[in-house]
């Protein structure tokens, strides 16, 4: 041990001595560390509303707040899913663009007015020690490394998805030219049909179209292929005189590529940004004894959780996925800050949400859905809209989509002044 003793001086430089003392003895950044991990109560830390405290009527609040959030978010989630069938609340129509703009406004308020200043508050509050916590900006940088983590989460997502998209296509392009050859011999030719199970005009039972059948289908597209709305009158001139047997509708609006693999990604890992902060949500709200923290919370939750699962919805629509699994996605959002709400009324006997290491915990988990939810509102949902074809070519819709953007990231921060 002399030798260790001897030697790290002369690695470590001059001042060892006083180094030591500053991270092994009283106030070092190690017992710093640790006080932060605390569970106990702080005793400067007092709630703000602490005279408004009334069990009862907080729980009768607490499982009003349940239930309306449940409804606010299953209807929130639900009207994408469910409106694909109805022609104007489709993924590709106008009203839908112009809605999800306000819910990427609403989202992206959740992010910066409401969650990084939450983190903010609670790992610079005077529960914790100084340092580390008020000597450097961690809610800014553990949101940051979140932002920048879900960038390369969004970017590997994607290339695996189109992978795995292009070796499905391979292998069904395959399959037809096996079917093709099997119908030379027959003088029959197979043409995809649309994407919705429908017979096309010209076609037979079976899927096939004989080659009379194939002159009259295309005649008949030529004349009845819908144009995307809020196309630009070139790119209108592209899909009349460039035939096309794809039936099925790009959301970016004419972009002219097939963009499933991205919105499967995009669904996932906006899912993951709404739950992760929905959980803490939940918990704040159910471990709160105050009427007086309760009630504003309700509405701005509702309110917040209603768009958040429209925006949600939206993604999970245009990715194409099972029914099933579609299905799993939706509900897992719907409950998932209810659930928070309920596990907090459980533990409100005993847990303190006071104590340092309560604050340590919802700051940076605070801070990673900040840095999620920013950055899918900017990347994801604005930039992927804002920047489309389709938004550039319709002066009428890029106006009335700006507006609901600016409105909706409006009334989210108003509700700051209540929750």
């Amino acid at each position: 041990m002399s030798l260790l003793e001897d030697q790290l001086p002369v690695v470590w430089g001059g001042g060892f001595g006083e180094r030591v003392r500053v991270y092994s003895g009283e106030g070092s950044f190690v017992q710093n560390i640790s006080h932060s991990l605390s569970s106990a109560a702080c005793k400067s830390y007092r709630e703000d509303d602490e005279g408004c405290r009334d069990d009862s009527f907080s729980l009768i609040l607490k499982l009003i707040a349940i239930a309306a959030i449940l409804i606010m978010g299953v209807g929130g989630v639900a009207i994408p899913l469910v409106g694909k069938k109805r022609r104007f609340l489709r993924t590709d129509s106008n009203l839908f663009v112009a809605a999800k703009a306000f819910a990427a406004g609403v989202i992206l308020a959740t992010g910066f007015v409401h969650m990084l200043p939450d983190a903010t508050k609670a790992l610079t509050n005077a529960c914790l020690p100084k340092s580390p916590f008020l000597k450097f900006p961690f809610s800014g940088f553990i949101a940051m490394m979140a932002a920048l983590g879900t960038l390369l989460a969004d970017f590997v997502g994607t290339q695996y998805y189109e992978r795995k998209q292009r070796k499905q296509e391979e292998e069904s392009q395959l399959a037809k030219a096996d079917l093709s050859e099997t119908g030379d011999e027959s003088g029959i030719v197979s043409v995809e049909t649309s994407g919705h199970g429908a017979k096309v005009f010209g076609e037979e039972e079976g899927g096939v179209m004989h080659i009379v059948g194939m002159h009259a289908h295309a005649a008949h597209h030529r004349h009845s292929h819908s144009q995307e709305q809020g196309s630009c009158q070139g790119h209108r001139g592209e899909n009349q005189h460039g035939h096309s047997h794809s039936h099925s509708f790009n959301f970016r609006g004419g972009d002219g590529e097939d963009n499933t693999a991205r919105h499967i990604v995009v669904s996932q890992v906006l899912e993951l940004g709404i739950v992760s902060h929905s959980v803490i949500i939940g918990l704040s709200l159910g471990v709160s004894h105050s009427p007086c923290t309760i009630r504003p919370l309700i509405g701005a939750l509702s309110f917040h959780q209603f768009f958040e699962g429209f925006a949600l919805g939206g993604c999970i629509s245009q990715a194409k996925l099972r029914t099933l699994q579609s299905t799993l996605m939706a509900c897992f959002f719907a409950i998932t800050t209810p659930m928070g709400i309920g596990i907090g009324i459980g533990i409100s006997s005993f847990y303190n949400a006071r104590s340092p290491r309560a604050l340590v915990i919802e700051g940076v988990l605070d801070s990673i859905s900040a840095g999620i939810l920013v950055y899918m509102a900017l990347v994801d949902l604005i930039a992927a809209d804002f920047l489309s074809k389709r938004m550039s070519c319709n002066a009428r819709l890029q106006f009335v989509s700006y507006l609901l953007l600016f409105l909706g990231a409006a009334l989210m921060s108003l509700l700051a002044l209540w929750a």
